[in-house]
């Protein structure tokens, strides 16, 4: 008898604040756009995509497309995802 299992999904993980920032922090770590755009939209999928839209005055669909591994995301978007979030960016000495 084969073993059925599902696909992962880490916004299933990310239900609170402190776990969150540490996801993300990973993903800042990298440096890698890609990663970090997709760590957003996790996020943004753990949190409501809809309810994040509504907050943002951005369309679901675009902030789909923004917040996956080959969007283009301006910084204006980031930051308006990442206060909706109740997040705020920092920068830390290397």
């Amino acid at each position: 008898m084969a073993t059925k299992t599902a696909p992962f999904d880490v916004a299933r993980y990310l239900d609170d604040p402190e776990t969150i920032a540490a996801f993300l922090n990973d993903a800042l770590e990298t440096g890698n756009p890609a990663h970090i755009n997709r760590a957003l939209g996790d996020v943004a999928r753990a949190k409501g995509m809809t309810q994040l839209a509504r907050e943002t005055g951005l369309k679901r669909e675009a902030l789909y497309r923004a917040l996956s591994e080959t969007g283009n995301t301006q910084f204006t978007t980031v930051m308006q995802v990442v206060k909706a979030m109740g997040l705020r960016l920092s920068v830390v000495p290397q």
